[in-house]
């Protein structure tokens, strides 16, 4: 499964961003998608979840500032970005979970959110 982020880059605190993360995966309905980042010297953290009927979940410190969705007819899942302050500033990582066989578990290569003044 071949995951392709795209959309980061820099933004000044309180900008907005959008990503995109889009898979050639012809059952992409069959996937639970989420959204990670890392930041320099970090763990790789999870942001947010959708599952394939399209329930989401946010941790804490992006809550009420982050929205992810699905467009199931262009196989993307994009995480909108509101609101954003400098500790967001990370590598985002897109991430795919077969729901049938949650041991297959896909990553993209990231993409980079800056956050600056």
């Amino acid at each position: 499964v071949q995951l392709v982020e795209s959309g980061g880059g820099t933004v000044q605190p309180g900008g907005s961003l959008t990503l995109s993360c889009t898979t050639s995966e012809s059952i992409f309905n069959m996937y639970d998608m989420g959204w990670y980042r890392q930041a320099p010297g970090k763990q790789r953290d999870l942001v947010g979840t959708v599952t394939a009927g399209g329930r989401t979940n946010y941790v804490d410190s992006v809550q009420g500032r982050f929205s992810i969705s699905r467009d199931h007819a262009k196989k993307t899942v994009y995480l909108q970005m509101n609101s954003l302050k400098p500790e967001d500033t990370a590598v985002y990582y897109c991430n795919a979970v077969d729901q049938r066989d949650p041991a297959r578990n896909f990553w993209g290569q990231g993409t980079q959110v800056t956050v600056s003044s």
